[in-house]
C-alpha cells in the first residue's frame, strides 16, 4: 500500500501518532511518506491526518488529499469552542491500535527534531482535571504507567517525556528509576507536579540528568501542598538558575494572590513564570506582571512594585496601590 501522513499543524515538533503509524505500516511492506501538497493529484491508498492542537493554536485541516481513505485522528479534531470555551468530545478521538500504540516510532520522519533525542509516555492520565486542560477528560483521572522506557529509547542522548503528571503515578519510584539509569538528559515537558513531590522523589530526581525543571502554582487551593513540595525541591535538589514555576493568572485568582504566589516561588529559590490565561480580558496590571516577571533583565533590576512599566514614570505602586 501507499500511504500518507499529514501531520495538519505543522512539522516544528515530532507527531508521535504519526511516527508510530508510519514504523507500523512500514513493518508491514507499505511504502509510507508526508504527503506532497504541492502536487495534490497524486494518489494514495491511505492517509492519516492528525491535528493534536484545538483551532485556537493551530490551523484547520484544509486540505484534504487524493486517496481512497481518509483516517482522522488526534485531540484537534476533537475540540470545539462553547460558549468561549475548548470542550472535548472524547468519542471524536479514538486511540491507536493497542498494537500500533506499543511500537517503537519512526523517528526518520523528523530526523532533524528527533537527532539524538526519543519522545514517549510513560504515563497517561492527570487526576488535576484543570478546567483549562482535557488531559484528564482524554486520558483519565489517575496517572498510570502505560509503558516501559525501553518501548521508545534506545540509546539516545536525550528523551523528551511528553506525560502530564508522572509524579502522580503510583508507579513513579520504578518510571524515576529507569530514567535515572538510561544516563541520558530528561526533559519533562509538561512539568512536574509539586504536590507529590516527596523528599524521596527529591534524592531520586537528583539522580536524572535534567538541565531544567519547571513546575506550576495554578490554583490557592493547594497552596499549602505546593509550597511543601517545593520547598523539599529547594532543599535537596538546588534548583539552578533556570528552574521556574508556572503562574496562571486571569483564571480564578486576584491580583492580591497573583502576588503572593510570586512570592512563595521566590522564597522556595525558583523563578516565577506568569501565565495569562486569555489575555485579551486580563487587566493591564497582569500583562505589566507578566513582562516584569518573564524579562529577567527586568525581574533581577527591581522589585515589581518599584516596577516603572511605561514613559510616564510612575512605578506599580503609583500606578495600581
Amino acid at each position: 500500500m501507499n500511504i500518507g501522513l499529514y501531520d495538519v499543524d505543522s512539522h516544528n515538533f515530532p507527531n508521535l501518532a504519526l511516527m508510530k503509524l508510519s514504523a507500523w505500516h512500514k513493518a508491514h511492506g507499505d511504502n509510507v511518506e508526508f504527503v506532497d501538497i504541492e502536487h495534490p493529484l497524486k494518489h494514495y491508498d491511505k492517509v492519516y491526518i492528525s491535528k493534536t492542537f484545538g483551532d485556537e493554536y493551530s490551523k484547520t485541516a484544509d486540505y484534504y488529499p487524493n486517496a481512497d481513505e481518509l483516517v482522522f485522528g488526534g485531540t484537534g479534531f476533537a475540540i470545539t469552542v462553547e460558549d468561549g470555551k475548548e470542550v472535548y468530545h472524547k468519542d471524536r478521538d479514538p486511540n491507536l491500535p493497542y498494537e500500533i500504540e506499543h511500537i517503537y516510532p519512526d523517528y526518520s520522519l523528523y530526523p532533524e527534531l528527533t537527532k539524538g533525542k526519543a519522545y514517549g509516555f510513560l504515563t497517561r492520565g492527570c487526576c488535576n482535571n484543570c478546567d483549562f486542560c482535557i488531559v484528564s477528560k482524554k486520558e483519565g483521572l489517575c496517572s498510570v504507567k502505560v509503558a516501559d522506557l525501553l518501548e521508545f529509547w534506545r540509546g539516545q542522548k536525550e528523551i523528551v517525556l511528553l506525560d502530564a503528571n508522572i509524579l502522580a503515578c503510583k508507579d513513579r519510584m520504578e518510571l524515576l528509576r529507569q530514567l535515572a539509569d538510561s544516563g541520558a538528559w530528561v526533559d519533562f515537558t509538561q512539568g512536574l507536579d509539586a504536590r507529590f513531590f516527596t523528599i524521596e522523589v527529591a534524592q531520586a530526581l537528583t539522580l536524572i540528568k535534567k538541565k531544567v525543571v519547571h513546575f506550576a502554582f495554578d490554583f490557592m487551593k493547594n497552596e499549602k501542598a505546593i509550597v511543601r513540595g517545593l520547598n523539599i525541591y529547594r532543599d535537596y535538589c538546588k534548583p539552578n538558575d533556570k528552574d521556574s514555576v508556572y503562574i496562571l493568572t486571569n483564571f480564578d485568582t486576584t491580583i492580591e494572590e497573583d502576588l503572593y504566589r510570586v512570592e512563595k516561588v521566590q522564597e522556595a529559590g525558583l523563578l516565577p513564570d506568569i501565565r495569562i490565561y486569555r489575555k485579551s480580558t486580563a487587566p493591564r496590571i497582569l500583562r505589566d506582571l507578566q513582562r516584569w516577571c518573564n524579562n529577567r533583565f527586568l525581574y533581577r533590576s527591581c522589585d515589581f512594585m518599584d516596577y516603572v512599566p511605561r514613559k510616564d514614570g510612575k512605578t506599580i505602586k503609583e500606578l495600581y496601590f
